[in-house]
């Protein structure tokens, strides 16, 4: 709508469109650097409960809707609050946390996501996400690393030239283009896996072997020199140029002129870079508002793709999840099209908050389509969020998590010439017979993709290992077997021959971004994913529901964690492994487990795994209690004596104790000085 009182306002223009042929597109990611993901778990815990009716949304279990200025105040209210944090957690007098993001759900409770630092340095790793309630001010954490951060230097051994040396080799391992140092190696603490360690960080630019631009991270021990980690930060990904018909988009006019700037949506811009590979380029703008002719020859009609793109994703993480803009401050990203000279992809990258795209080959197809603008933001997203590392499991998770918001904001879209579907790239012909590129439902279809997971996953691209998440999504959404959907006919197999049920693409989209955004962190595997789902789950819908149910039950079909009952190939295990702080000399407080879908008493031999992370284990007392309130002493006050942490199966006979119900591990710190926090425990019926 145009505001006769301003030079510029925003404006709805029509985009004329003709049917034209999709790209041929490179599936080529940015491969894995290093095989092993941090791992947060195994791939068979989480919680386990029974399901019930289906149920709809807690609605105090959602996300509130903030303004920008709402989250700033937040922000500020949660930075003013660090130091007694750290202090609730535990963390060590050299431990430091600095605010990235902040959530607040409709009941009060707030997510608050951190870094750390350690002696004024950053702690690659150390993220973590407290969720805080009107009533507990650290009500459960959710950790990058269980590790304490306790290094035995801070000092280096080797010299900063060594780790240039060896990040810049890395780049040319990879075939890199004039790599070049972007930013001098910087001390940090690496705890992304084992024990922390003082290291360097080295950012390498350039551009890769295909032409998208490098930001390559080597991460050096300090005091060995061995590389230890390396990730890339440019995020690619792979789309087409589908023909979307007429389409409204909102621009700003300026005086007589008109351009490519969103108002309504954070300021977004769309750019020409008219084949550079550098800047911004020029801001589209002409003396009327029809923007292309739906020709590649017309530089318009990229710019259009790209803008109406990324018009629908803000709409879509607004009006469905409640969050304004990528980093939820209400400040849009920009776009730039036309990069580079038959550049055969399209990335997101940190450092300009920009997505671009290349025109294809033969610049013939601009990668410029809806779900490529949805799958390139949503990395932003999520490196706004959790920031799962891209490599191993979190970079399969990372990508993943763009192809399922890339899918979801296509069926959002409601465009008639471009349906919503689970096919990824369906109108690229790159294998020459009208495939796709990536299929949800069955993702080994396209050849290199993994239906399910498995110990080596870790160690393909990214592109690749994201496949058995896109499953569990297909699966958790419609369910296993054959059925059509939008006129595209699906069967979907399970990795244990079971079935899946269905609970609806809106309730499955809503769980994946809710653990997004609360659950996971930057060393997230497919273990974690499991619980940080479930964990969605049960807030939204119930730990009793037909929901968490189908969570387990999805998982498990991807080869990841137990049937919901333990079945489907057995499994009688039960955990939870969210953190409860443990006050010093303070009240007792319990970590629950809610065991069902069993029969009977629970057995003479009832297993009780317990990792407690405290110093000087003599000052706890720890007990198990049962659903009726009998308490079992698995630890007695004064006993352990300075030892730290404890990591410990006890053996309970439990056999008078009906089996279904709430579990509790009961702590107390009886005496003052030391602190530490339930890590996590397990049930494990034999």
């Amino acid at each position: 709508m145009r505001s006769s009182s301003s030079r510029r306002s925003s404006s709805h223009r029509r985009t004329s469109r003709a049917p034209r042929r999709a790209a041929a597109v490179a599936l080529a990611g940015v491969a894995a650097l290093i095989a092993a993901a941090v791992q947060s778990g195994t791939a068979t815990a989480a919680p386990e409960k029974a399901p019930s009716a289906a149920a709809k949304a807690n609605p105090g279990s959602e996300s509130v809707r903030l303004t920008p200025a709402q989250r700033a105040a937040l922000l500020r209210q949660a930075d003013a609050g660090t130091a007694q944090a750290a202090k609730d957690l535990g963390l060590g007098a050299k431990e430091k946390l600095v605010v990235r993001d902040v959530l607040k759900d409709r009941d009060g409770t707030v997510h608050t996501r951190y870094e750390r630092t350690y002696d004024g340095l950053p702690v690659l790793g150390g993220d973590l996400v407290v969720e805080s309630t009107k009533t507990d001010a650290t009500a459960s954490v959710v950790k990058a690393t269980r590790a304490a951060i306790k290094p035995a230097t801070t000092k280096a051994a080797v010299p900063a030239a060594r780790a240039r040396q060896q990040a810049l080799a890395a780049s040319r391992a990879e075939k890199a283009k004039s790599p070049d140092v972007n930013r001098e190696p910087r001390k940090v603490i690496w705890a992304g896996n084992g024990k922390p360690v003082v290291a360097y960080e080295t950012v390498v630019g350039g551009f890769q072997h295909d032409g998208t631009p490098q930001e390559l991270h080597v991460v050096t021990d300090a005091t060995t020199g061995a590389k230890l980690y390396a990730w890339e930060a440019i995020e690619t990904g792979t789309g087409n140029t589908v023909y979307s018909g007429t389409v409204d988009l909102t621009t700003t006019q300026s005086g007589s002129a008109y351009n490519l700037t969103d108002g309504a949506r954070g300021g977004h811009k769309t750019y020409n870079l008219n084949r550079g590979t550098s800047g911004t380029g020029t801001l589209f703008s002409g003396p009327d508002d029809v923007w292309g002719n739906g020709s590649p020859s017309n530089a318009e009609s990229a710019g259009a793709d790209a803008h109406y793109g990324a018009q629908l994703t803000w709409d879509y993480y607004k009006n469905v999840h409640g969050r304004s803009g990528i980093r939820g401050d209400g400040t849009g990203a920009y776009s730039r099209v036309h990069y580079g000279n038959n550049y055969v992809n399209a990335f997101w990258s940190d450092s300009c908050f920009c997505m671009t795209y290349g025109d294809g080959s033969g610049n013939a197809n601009p990668l410029t389509s809806i779900d490529v603008a949805a799958h390139e933001m949503t990395h932003g997203l999520t490196s706004a969020t959790a920031g799962l590392n891209y490599s191993g499991e979190s970079g399969g998770l990372n990508e993943a998590t763009s192809d399922i918001f890339g899918s979801t904001v296509e069926f959002y879209a409601k465009n008639s010439s471009d349906v919503g579907d689970y096919l990824i790239g369906e109108e690229i012909d790159i294998n020459g017979d009208g495939t796709p590129l990536r299929y949800m439902d069955k993702p080994s279809k396209d050849g290199a993709s993994k239906d399910a997971w498995y110990s080596g996953i870790g160690s393909i691209d990214v592109h690749y290992s994201s496949g058995p998440a896109n499953h569990f999504f297909y699966l958790l959404s419609e369910g296993s077997g054959t059925k059509t959907i939008n006129g595209v006919t699906y069967d979907s197999p399970t990795s244990d021959g079971l079935p899946v049920t269905g609970i609806g693409r809106d309730k499955a989209e809503k769980i994946w971004f809710r653990a997004l955004t609360t659950k996971f962190t930057s060393t997230t595997n497919y273990a974690g994913a499991r619980t940080g789902t479930l964990a969605a789950a049960g807030e939204l819908y119930g730990a009793d529901s037909a929901e968490y149910k189908a969570v387990q039950d999805a998982w498990a079909g991807i080869n990841v964690g137990t049937r919901s009952g333990g079945g489907g190939g057995g499994g009688t295990s039960f955990e939870n492994t969210a953190d409860v702080a443990i006050p010093d000399r303070g009240a007792a407080v319990t970590s629950s487990i809610t065991v069902s879908g069993r029969t009977g008493n629970a057995p003479s031999n009832l297993q009780v795994a317990v990792d407690i992370v405290h110093t000087y284990i003599g000052d706890l007392q720890v007990q198990l209690v049962a659903p009726d309130g009998t308490a079992y002493t698995l630890k007695g006050y004064g006993t352990g004596g300075s030892a730290d942490n404890i990591n410990t199966t006890y053996t309970v006979n439990a056999s008078s104790e009906a089996a279904n119900g709430v579990w509790q591990l009961r702590v107390q710190d009886n005496a003052a000085r030391d602190t530490g926090y339930i890590n996590s425990w397990k049930l494990t019926f034999p």
